[in-house]
């Protein structure tokens, strides 16, 4: 079937001044890997495990958030187990979504200002980038802990934003993720909302920036720039 590249202009988005990019599932595939690190500590606990599909649903939000609810009182000591698992997989296991580097090195040379603001702890993320050698992209990026509050809240955004002087509250600047806490986040920050991956979720949120995969927003987007 032939892919439709939408029109921006005749959408009236914005031309990006600056992307900020959620990171897991937006750009890298990590379910399995949150997954597999979430049920080893719900099995510490005597708690049932989850399959992917149900792991994606229930665990969108941030760990400081979800943790608490999961594990009571012993919820830090929940994370510990949860951060060793992960951290002696992630890397290894981390997969690259189709086509994401293409669009990143894409806008990069288009001199537009790239950032990340996820709810993954900024020594994970630093090390992901790191091995995958895409640090070069990114203005900063922004991991949960690095600010008082985390994604959806909009201080992320501006930490991530002040790197390079720019505002928060700037139709112009896109915020690009996978889920309702990255469009709330957009939102909550003044920024356009963007989604990638799963058009029923662009439908469910009222999102109108959507795009199918990475290649189709940077094909979208080298058509605008021509």
């Amino acid at each position: 079937m032939t892919e439709t590249i939408p029109d921006l202009a005749q959408m009236g988005l914005p031309y990006p001044k600056a992307i900020l990019f959620d990171w897991d599932n937006t750009l890298v595939d990590t379910w399995p890997v949150i997954t597999e690190a979430l049920n080893a500590t719900r099995t510490a606990f005597g708690l049932e495990t989850w399959t992917l599909a149900e792991a994606r649903v229930k665990s969108a939000r941030a760990l400081r958030v979800s943790f608490p609810e999961w594990f009571g009182d012993e919820w830090e000591r929940a994370k510990d187990i949860y951060y060793e698992h992960f951290a002696s997989i992630h890397c290894q296991r981390l997969a690259v979504m189709a086509q994401a580097e293409e669009l990143l090195a894409f806008l990069h040379d288009k001199d537009i200002p790239l950032f990340v603001v996820s709810n993954k702890r900024n020594i994970y993320l630093q090390a992901e980038m790191t091995y995958l050698g895409w640090d070069k992209y990114f203005k900063r990026a922004v991991g949960s802990g690095d600010s008082p509050t985390d994604k959806p809240a909009r201080e992320p955004v501006e930490l991530a934003l002040s790197a390079v002087g720019l505002q928060a509250d700037d139709p112009s600047i896109w915020f690009v993720g996978d889920t309702y806490a990255d469009v709330e986040c957009a939102l909550r920050a003044g920024c356009l909302p963007v989604l990638v991956h799963d058009s029923r979720a662009a439908g469910q949120f009222g999102v109108k920036a959507f795009f199918g995969d990475c290649h189709t927003m940077k094909t979208a987007l080298y058509n605008w720039s021509s």
